[in-house]
Protein backbone atom coordinates (compact mmCIF):
# COMPACT_ATOMS: atom_id res chain seq x y z
CA UNK A 1 0.00 0.00 0.00
CA UNK A 2 1.32 3.59 -0.62
CA UNK A 3 2.61 6.08 1.34
CA UNK A 4 -0.44 8.04 -0.03
CA UNK A 5 -3.61 5.85 -0.52
CA UNK A 6 -6.58 6.04 1.53
CA UNK A 7 -6.10 1.99 2.69
CA UNK A 8 -3.33 3.22 5.16
CA UNK A 9 -4.38 6.22 6.18
CA UNK A 10 -8.00 4.67 7.13
CA UNK A 11 -5.87 1.77 9.19
CA UNK A 12 -3.58 4.11 10.92
CA UNK A 13 -7.45 6.15 12.01
CA UNK A 14 -8.66 2.68 12.30
CA UNK A 15 -5.77 1.73 15.04
CA UNK A 16 -5.85 4.52 16.73
CA UNK A 17 -9.51 4.49 17.50
CA UNK A 18 -8.62 0.60 18.61
CA UNK A 19 -5.82 1.93 20.60
CA UNK A 20 -7.39 4.49 22.37
CA UNK A 21 -11.02 2.12 23.04
CA UNK A 22 -8.44 -0.47 24.12
CA UNK A 23 -6.98 1.88 26.69
CA UNK A 24 -10.08 2.51 28.29
CA UNK A 25 -11.01 -1.02 28.50
CA UNK A 26 -8.05 -2.02 30.12
CA UNK A 27 -7.22 0.71 32.23
CA UNK A 28 -8.77 -0.33 35.65
CA UNK A 29 -6.94 -3.55 35.23
CA UNK A 30 -3.75 -1.64 35.08
CA UNK A 31 -4.34 0.54 37.39
CA UNK A 32 -2.23 -1.31 39.89
CA UNK A 33 0.68 -0.93 41.45
CA UNK A 34 4.25 -3.00 39.74
CA UNK A 35 6.34 -3.06 37.33
CA UNK A 36 3.33 -5.12 34.81
CA UNK A 37 0.79 -2.67 35.53
CA UNK A 38 2.90 0.67 35.33
CA UNK A 39 4.63 -1.16 32.49
CA UNK A 40 1.35 -1.59 30.24
CA UNK A 41 0.32 1.64 30.99
CA UNK A 42 3.46 3.37 29.17
CA UNK A 43 3.00 1.04 26.61
CA UNK A 44 -0.64 1.59 25.71
CA UNK A 45 -0.06 5.14 26.48
CA UNK A 46 3.26 5.18 23.96
CA UNK A 47 1.16 3.04 21.16
CA UNK A 48 -1.62 5.17 20.97
CA UNK A 49 0.55 8.66 21.07
CA UNK A 50 2.27 6.65 18.17
CA UNK A 51 -0.56 5.63 15.86
CA UNK A 52 -1.93 9.31 16.85
CA UNK A 53 1.30 11.08 15.41
CA UNK A 54 1.41 8.57 12.45
CA UNK A 55 -2.31 9.35 11.19
CA UNK A 56 -2.02 13.31 11.68
CA UNK A 57 1.77 12.96 9.87
CA UNK A 58 -0.18 10.77 6.81
CA UNK A 59 -3.19 13.15 6.69
CA UNK A 60 -0.90 15.76 6.47
CA UNK A 61 1.28 14.48 3.86
CA UNK A 62 -1.46 13.92 1.56
CA UNK A 63 -2.86 17.55 1.81
CA UNK A 64 0.81 19.08 1.43
CA UNK A 65 2.36 16.54 -1.12
CA UNK A 66 5.54 16.38 0.98
CA UNK A 67 6.29 12.94 -0.18
CA UNK A 68 4.79 10.61 -3.00
CA UNK A 69 6.06 7.05 -1.63
CA UNK A 70 7.68 5.30 1.21
CA UNK A 71 10.97 5.22 -0.96
CA UNK A 72 10.82 8.88 -1.00
CA UNK A 73 9.69 9.44 2.64
CA UNK A 74 12.93 7.26 3.72
CA UNK A 75 15.13 8.92 0.84
CA UNK A 76 15.31 6.21 -1.38
CA UNK A 77 13.40 7.10 -4.50
CA UNK A 78 14.14 4.05 -6.52
CA UNK A 79 11.93 5.64 -9.38
CA UNK A 80 13.43 8.98 -9.83
CA UNK A 81 16.35 7.18 -11.88
CA UNK A 82 16.46 7.99 -15.88
CA UNK A 83 19.14 6.60 -17.86
CA UNK A 84 19.87 9.17 -20.42
CA UNK A 85 21.12 8.31 -24.12
CA UNK A 86 23.03 11.72 -25.43
CA UNK A 87 23.29 10.37 -29.05
CA UNK A 88 22.90 13.27 -30.73
CA UNK A 89 19.59 14.03 -32.82
CA UNK A 90 18.08 12.18 -30.04
CA UNK A 91 14.22 13.78 -28.56
CA UNK A 92 15.65 14.97 -24.94
CA UNK A 93 11.71 14.62 -24.17
CA UNK A 94 10.37 11.36 -24.44
CA UNK A 95 6.33 10.97 -23.26
CA UNK A 96 5.46 7.94 -20.87
CA UNK A 97 1.89 8.65 -20.91
CA UNK A 98 -0.65 10.42 -20.78
CA UNK A 99 -3.87 11.19 -18.74
CA UNK A 100 -7.37 13.10 -18.18
CA UNK A 101 -6.81 16.54 -16.93
CA UNK A 102 -8.80 16.45 -13.55
CA UNK A 103 -13.09 18.25 -13.74
CA UNK A 104 -12.86 17.98 -17.05
CA UNK A 105 -15.17 15.59 -19.15
CA UNK A 106 -13.99 14.71 -23.03
CA UNK A 107 -11.46 14.22 -25.19
CA UNK A 108 -8.25 16.43 -25.73
CA UNK A 109 -9.84 18.84 -28.39
CA UNK A 110 -12.41 19.93 -25.61
CA UNK A 111 -10.53 18.84 -22.34
CA UNK A 112 -7.12 18.79 -22.70
CA UNK A 113 -4.50 16.29 -21.87
CA UNK A 114 -1.78 15.83 -19.21
CA UNK A 115 1.34 14.35 -20.86
CA UNK A 116 3.75 12.02 -18.09
CA UNK A 117 7.40 12.67 -19.82
CA UNK A 118 11.48 12.34 -19.36
CA UNK A 119 13.28 15.09 -19.95
CA UNK A 120 17.02 14.43 -20.63
CA UNK A 121 19.26 17.38 -20.23
CA UNK A 122 22.43 17.31 -22.98
CA UNK A 123 24.05 19.90 -21.05
CA UNK A 124 23.21 19.76 -17.46
CA UNK A 125 23.35 15.88 -18.20
CA UNK A 126 20.19 15.91 -15.51
CA UNK A 127 17.63 13.88 -16.17
CA UNK A 128 13.97 14.42 -14.20
CA UNK A 129 10.12 13.72 -15.29
CA UNK A 130 7.60 16.21 -14.88
CA UNK A 131 3.80 16.44 -16.13
CA UNK A 132 2.98 18.60 -19.22
CA UNK A 133 -0.24 20.40 -19.61
CA UNK A 134 -2.03 20.86 -23.09
CA UNK A 135 -5.07 22.78 -23.37
CA UNK A 136 -7.91 22.30 -25.68
CA UNK A 137 -6.91 24.58 -28.17
CA UNK A 138 -3.91 22.24 -28.93
CA UNK A 139 -5.50 19.06 -29.96
CA UNK A 140 -8.11 21.91 -32.48
CA UNK A 141 -7.57 21.63 -36.02
CA UNK A 142 -8.36 25.40 -36.95
CA UNK A 143 -4.76 25.49 -34.00
CA UNK A 144 -2.76 22.73 -35.45
CA UNK A 145 -0.05 25.69 -36.81
CA UNK A 146 -0.45 27.66 -34.02
CA UNK A 147 2.22 28.19 -30.88
CA UNK A 148 1.27 28.46 -27.33
CA UNK A 149 2.89 30.33 -24.59
CA UNK A 150 4.21 27.95 -21.80
CA UNK A 151 5.10 27.88 -18.31
CA UNK A 152 7.26 25.91 -16.53
CA UNK A 153 5.60 25.37 -12.48
CA UNK A 154 7.97 24.32 -9.69
CA UNK A 155 6.88 22.71 -5.85
CA UNK A 156 8.35 23.59 -2.99
CA UNK A 157 11.24 21.31 -1.39
CA UNK A 158 10.85 18.25 -1.18
CA UNK A 159 7.37 18.30 -3.23
CA UNK A 160 6.09 15.66 -5.64
CA UNK A 161 5.08 17.03 -9.20
CA UNK A 162 1.79 15.08 -9.02
CA UNK A 163 0.67 17.46 -6.30
CA UNK A 164 1.03 20.37 -8.92
CA UNK A 165 -2.11 18.14 -10.90
CA UNK A 166 -3.82 16.99 -7.81
CA UNK A 167 -3.66 19.34 -5.09
CA UNK A 168 -2.93 22.96 -6.62
CA UNK A 169 -5.07 22.64 -9.66
CA UNK A 170 -2.87 23.99 -12.26
CA UNK A 171 -4.49 22.29 -15.09
CA UNK A 172 -8.03 22.66 -14.06
CA UNK A 173 -7.54 26.23 -13.35
CA UNK A 174 -5.78 27.34 -16.32
CA UNK A 175 -8.18 25.43 -18.48
CA UNK A 176 -11.20 27.71 -16.58
CA UNK A 177 -9.53 30.68 -17.28
CA UNK A 178 -8.80 30.57 -20.94
CA UNK A 179 -12.13 29.42 -21.28
CA UNK A 180 -13.68 32.02 -19.47
CA UNK A 181 -11.15 34.56 -21.60
CA UNK A 182 -9.15 35.35 -18.92
CA UNK A 183 -5.93 34.37 -19.90
CA UNK A 184 -4.79 32.66 -23.05
CA UNK A 185 -4.54 28.97 -23.62
CA UNK A 186 -0.96 28.20 -22.16
CA UNK A 187 1.27 25.12 -21.73
CA UNK A 188 1.77 23.83 -18.53
CA UNK A 189 5.62 21.96 -17.64
CA UNK A 190 5.10 20.71 -14.01
CA UNK A 191 7.65 19.17 -12.42
CA UNK A 192 10.00 19.76 -8.44
CA UNK A 193 13.05 21.86 -8.28
CA UNK A 194 14.51 19.20 -6.86
CA UNK A 195 16.25 17.44 -10.37
CA UNK A 196 19.09 15.64 -8.34
CA UNK A 197 16.90 14.29 -5.24
CA UNK A 198 17.35 14.24 -2.45
CA UNK A 199 19.40 16.68 -2.81
CA UNK A 200 17.80 20.06 -2.28
CA UNK A 201 19.85 22.05 -5.28
CA UNK A 202 17.49 25.66 -5.31
CA UNK A 203 18.35 25.82 -8.79
CA UNK A 204 22.39 26.39 -8.58
CA UNK A 205 24.75 24.97 -10.73
CA UNK A 206 26.95 23.38 -7.78
CA UNK A 207 30.78 23.33 -8.50
CA UNK A 208 31.36 19.46 -9.22
CA UNK A 209 27.83 18.85 -8.96
CA UNK A 210 24.64 18.77 -10.51
CA UNK A 211 23.95 21.79 -13.07
CA UNK A 212 20.19 22.65 -11.89
CA UNK A 213 20.08 26.00 -13.20
CA UNK A 214 21.63 24.47 -16.65
CA UNK A 215 18.88 22.57 -16.95
CA UNK A 216 16.12 25.18 -15.92
CA UNK A 217 17.61 27.81 -18.04
CA UNK A 218 19.13 25.47 -21.16
CA UNK A 219 18.16 21.82 -21.63
CA UNK A 220 14.70 22.07 -20.44
CA UNK A 221 13.01 25.53 -22.77
CA UNK A 222 15.14 23.12 -25.71
CA UNK A 223 13.18 20.14 -25.18
CA UNK A 224 9.90 21.73 -24.75
CA UNK A 225 10.42 24.00 -27.94
CA UNK A 226 12.41 20.73 -30.11
CA UNK A 227 8.84 18.89 -28.80
CA UNK A 228 5.88 20.97 -28.23
CA UNK A 229 4.54 24.08 -30.52
CA UNK A 230 6.54 26.14 -28.02
CA UNK A 231 6.37 30.11 -28.43
CA UNK A 232 10.09 30.28 -29.91
CA UNK A 233 10.84 34.20 -29.52
CA UNK A 234 13.43 35.18 -26.41
CA UNK A 235 11.17 35.95 -23.19
CA UNK A 236 8.14 32.95 -24.84
CA UNK A 237 8.33 31.20 -21.55
CA UNK A 238 7.47 31.90 -18.03
CA UNK A 239 7.88 30.35 -14.92
CA UNK A 240 6.24 30.06 -11.54
CA UNK A 241 6.96 28.18 -8.26
CA UNK A 242 5.74 28.03 -4.49
CA UNK A 243 8.66 27.96 -1.55
CA UNK A 244 11.54 26.53 -2.65
CA UNK A 245 10.10 26.50 -6.69
CA UNK A 246 9.28 30.15 -6.29
CA UNK A 247 12.65 31.33 -5.34
CA UNK A 248 13.85 29.42 -8.15
CA UNK A 249 11.61 31.10 -10.29
CA UNK A 250 12.19 34.90 -9.43
CA UNK A 251 16.38 33.88 -9.80
CA UNK A 252 15.53 32.29 -12.87
CA UNK A 253 13.56 34.95 -14.55
CA UNK A 254 16.22 37.55 -13.04
CA UNK A 255 19.15 35.29 -14.54
CA UNK A 256 17.57 34.53 -17.89
CA UNK A 257 15.42 37.06 -19.41
CA UNK A 258 16.25 36.52 -22.83
CA UNK A 259 14.77 32.63 -21.94
CA UNK A 260 12.07 33.44 -19.25
CA UNK A 261 9.63 36.56 -19.88
CA UNK A 262 8.12 36.43 -16.67
CA UNK A 263 9.06 34.72 -13.15
CA UNK A 264 6.44 34.53 -9.99
CA UNK A 265 7.38 33.38 -6.53
CA UNK A 266 4.32 32.50 -4.23
CA UNK A 267 5.78 32.29 -1.04
CA UNK A 268 8.86 33.19 -2.00
CA UNK A 269 12.40 33.46 0.18
CA UNK A 270 15.03 35.51 -1.67
CA UNK A 271 18.41 33.74 -0.91
CA UNK A 272 19.79 30.45 -1.26
CA UNK A 273 19.61 28.39 2.44
CA UNK A 274 22.83 26.04 3.38
CA UNK A 275 21.53 23.02 5.11
CA UNK A 276 21.70 19.66 5.37
CA UNK A 277 19.24 19.28 2.72
CA UNK A 278 21.44 21.48 0.72
CA UNK A 279 25.08 20.12 1.66
CA UNK A 280 27.77 23.06 0.08
CA UNK A 281 26.08 24.30 -2.50
CA UNK A 282 28.93 27.29 -3.57
CA UNK A 283 32.18 24.98 -2.69
CA UNK A 284 34.44 28.16 -1.44
CA UNK A 285 32.89 30.45 -4.92
CA UNK A 286 32.08 33.63 -3.62
CA UNK A 287 30.72 34.90 -7.13
CA UNK A 288 28.15 31.68 -7.39
CA UNK A 289 27.29 32.55 -3.75
CA UNK A 290 26.86 36.04 -4.57
CA UNK A 291 24.81 35.47 -7.72
CA UNK A 292 22.35 33.33 -6.06
CA UNK A 293 21.68 36.19 -3.43
CA UNK A 294 18.75 37.57 -4.93
CA UNK A 295 19.42 40.75 -2.99
CA UNK A 296 22.84 41.07 -3.97
CA UNK A 297 22.14 40.68 -7.33
CA UNK A 298 19.90 43.24 -7.52
CA UNK A 299 21.97 45.70 -6.15
CA UNK A 300 24.78 44.87 -8.32
CA UNK A 301 24.31 43.27 -11.38
CA UNK A 302 22.26 45.12 -14.49
CA UNK A 303 18.68 44.98 -13.94
CA UNK A 304 16.84 42.75 -16.62
CA UNK A 305 13.78 43.33 -18.72
CA UNK A 306 11.71 41.16 -17.44
CA UNK A 307 8.82 40.75 -14.95
CA UNK A 308 7.90 39.22 -11.51
CA UNK A 309 5.42 38.54 -9.10
CA UNK A 310 6.09 37.32 -5.63
CA UNK A 311 3.40 36.70 -3.19
CA UNK A 312 3.11 37.08 0.87
CA UNK A 313 0.29 37.06 3.50
CA UNK A 314 -0.19 39.96 6.26
CA UNK A 315 -0.70 36.55 8.62
CA UNK A 316 0.85 33.80 8.69
CA UNK A 317 3.73 34.11 6.11
CA UNK A 318 7.11 34.56 7.30
CA UNK A 319 8.07 35.82 4.39
CA UNK A 320 5.80 39.48 4.65
CA UNK A 321 8.75 41.95 5.45
CA UNK A 322 11.03 40.76 3.29
CA UNK A 323 8.78 40.65 0.52
CA UNK A 324 8.12 44.14 1.46
CA UNK A 325 11.50 44.87 0.91
CA UNK A 326 11.83 42.95 -2.30
CA UNK A 327 9.10 44.65 -4.08
CA UNK A 328 10.91 47.96 -2.76
CA UNK A 329 14.35 46.93 -3.92
CA UNK A 330 12.98 45.67 -7.74
CA UNK A 331 11.09 49.00 -7.66
CA UNK A 332 14.73 50.82 -7.57
CA UNK A 333 16.15 49.05 -10.41
CA UNK A 334 14.18 51.19 -12.66
CA UNK A 335 14.05 48.37 -15.28
CA UNK A 336 12.32 44.85 -14.12
CA UNK A 337 8.89 45.25 -13.65
CA UNK A 338 7.22 43.89 -10.15
CA UNK A 339 4.03 43.01 -9.41
CA UNK A 340 2.65 41.30 -6.08
CA UNK A 341 -0.21 39.54 -4.07
CA UNK A 342 -0.56 40.18 -0.64
CA UNK A 343 -3.20 38.49 1.07
CA UNK A 344 -4.69 39.36 4.60
CA UNK A 345 -3.80 36.08 6.00
CA UNK A 346 -2.56 32.67 4.87
CA UNK A 347 0.07 30.23 5.76
CA UNK A 348 2.70 28.78 4.10
CA UNK A 349 0.63 25.55 2.78
CA UNK A 350 -1.65 24.77 -0.38
CA UNK A 351 -4.57 25.97 0.59
CA UNK A 352 -2.87 29.50 0.39
CA UNK A 353 -1.52 28.54 -2.83
CA UNK A 354 -5.07 28.21 -4.22
CA UNK A 355 -6.10 31.00 -3.45
CA UNK A 356 -2.79 32.83 -5.50
CA UNK A 357 -2.28 30.34 -8.40
CA UNK A 358 -5.65 31.91 -10.67
CA UNK A 359 -4.44 35.77 -10.27
CA UNK A 360 -0.88 34.79 -10.66
CA UNK A 361 -1.67 32.32 -14.00
CA UNK A 362 -3.63 35.69 -15.27
CA UNK A 363 -0.82 37.97 -14.72
CA UNK A 364 1.74 35.30 -15.92
CA UNK A 365 -0.24 35.09 -19.33
CA UNK A 366 -1.07 38.59 -20.00
CA UNK A 367 3.18 38.73 -19.75
CA UNK A 368 3.64 36.15 -21.75
CA UNK A 369 0.81 37.17 -24.63
CA UNK A 370 2.58 40.68 -25.00
CA UNK A 371 5.73 38.60 -25.69
CA UNK A 372 4.04 37.18 -28.92
CA UNK A 373 2.63 40.10 -30.45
Amino acid sequence: MGLTSDAVLAAAVLAAVLLFAGTLVLWPRLARRGWGAVTGRAGLLLATQLVLFTAVGLAANRAFGFYASWADLFGQEKEQGVVVDHTPGRDPLRVVGSQRVPGAAGGPAAAGRIQRVEIAGRTSRIASPAYVYLPPEYFQPRHRTRVFPAAVVLTGYPGTASALVDKLHYPRTARELARAGRMPPMILVMLRPTVAPPRDTECVDVPGGPRAESFFAVDLPGALRGHYRVAGKPGGLGIVGNSTGGYCALKIALHHPGVYGAGAGLSAYYEAPLDATTGDLFRGDEALRRRADLWWYLAHAPAPDTSLLVTTSRKGESNYRDTLRFIERVKGTGRTRISSIVLESGGHNFNTWRREIPATLEWLGKRLDDTRK
